[in-house]
């Protein structure tokens, strides 16, 4: 299975596609932290004045770990379209050019082909999240420094700068499991066609819609939307609460884990029954 993966990774990496996915990344990352270092100032103070009249606030808060959160926020608009490039190509493009019947006369099952393609893919995934935080790491602190993390949502949480490493060691691990079952739901809709396009279009729409869902507040919607995983994939912000939930955060990565599972078994199934050697 090893073997396996590694030519996956091969195949994944020797086409341009995947490379592009890094450099818009690394052309994306510098753009935020530039726009941050021009402006940042200004956002940060008009976020903060209906504040103002109650709290004071000194000392350094525009600096690297806020310019992290602002690109990571921003990023996860971009991240999904570019894994969903690659992930949505990994079993309709051999569908496409016609390698199915080249690949398994491999020692190889159909099982255990998927299972080394997802596996690629999840890797590939979590490698694109890894690069944007090392990326914006050694560009936010670089370009501001350090000090106490401030977010701003329903209330205003102060993170001490001591706690900030680690908070985000754990965000941007569940950010690559968030990231992987958007690569799973590009692989699984890969599964059922036979062109590139279609797992693109399907995954966004499919993003779209229980977006959508996940907003709206309806009792209508109250059984569904614990079952979306868009319901979930944001929920790296917990890490930056005070006090953590972590009854929260361990809810979503089952939830999120569970969403790998099924896209995973789905996408055996559909290639197990699927007639690619006639």
């Amino acid at each position: 299975m090893f073997t396996y993966v590694k030519l996956e990774l091969i195949k994944i990496f020797s086409k341009i596609r995947s490379i592009v996915a890094f450099l818009a990344i690394g052309f994306i990352v510098p753009l935020i932290a530039s726009a941050m270092y021009l402006e940042g100032n200004q956002v940060l103070n008009l976020a903060l004045q209906p504040f103002k009249d109650t709290f004071d606030f000194s000392g350094n808060f525009l600096n690297g770990y806020l310019v992290v959160v602002f690109i990571l926020t921003g990023l996860y608009v971009h991240i999904p379209l570019l894994i969903s490039i690659v992930a949505g190509d990994m079993l309709s493009g051999e569908a496409t050019s016609g390698t199915y019947r080249m690949m398994l006369s491999r020692p190889i099952s159909r099982t255990q082909m998927v299972v080394s393609k997802y596996i690629a893919v999840i890797i590939y995934t979590l490698l694109l999240v890894a690069w944007v935080g090392v990326l914006s790491f050694g560009i936010g602190l670089l370009l501001f420094g350090t000090g106490d993390l401030i977010t701003i949502r329903s209330a205003i949480t102060i993170v001490p700068e001591a706690d900030v490493p680690w908070r985000f060691l754990y965000a941007f691990g569940f950010a690559g499991l968030s990231m992987s079952v958007i690569a799973s739901i590009a692989f699984m809709f890969s599964s059922f066609v036979e062109n590139t396009l279609g797992p693109l279009i399907s995954t966004f729409a499919t993003i779209i819609l229980f977006t959508i869902i996940t907003s709206f507040d309806y009792s209508l919607f109250d059984t569904i939307q614990p079952l979306l995983f868009t319901n979930y994939i944001n929920s790296w912000r917990l890490f930056f609460d005070n006090p953590i939930d972590w009854a929260k955060i361990t809810t979503s990565i089952w939830a999120l884990v569970l969403h790998l599972i099924v896209c995973l078994g789905v996408s055996i199934y559909v290639v197990r029954k699927k007639d690619i050697l006639s």
